[in-house]
């Protein structure tokens, strides 16, 4: 659950912005999507494998 605090002077525009940020911070949105399908645990280790690989080639300069 996400609380805003706000003061009593504050405008609804800036308040719902500060939410919209906070939403999106939480990643609240990505967690629903990534429940609404069953992925296999083999399938989410090999994502995270090549995600550390493309990250440690970006590291050592293999992408410029």
């Amino acid at each position: 659950m996400l609380i805003i605090d706000s003061k009593d002077c504050e405008n609804i525009d800036k308040a719902l912005k500060k939410y919209k940020k906070k939403f999106e911070k939480s990643k609240t949105l990505l967690q629903l999507r990534s429940r609404q399908t069953f992925t296999k645990p083999s399938i989410v280790r090999r994502g995270e494998v090549l995600k550390a690989i493309y990250k440690q080639q970006l590291a050592s300069g293999k992408f410029d």
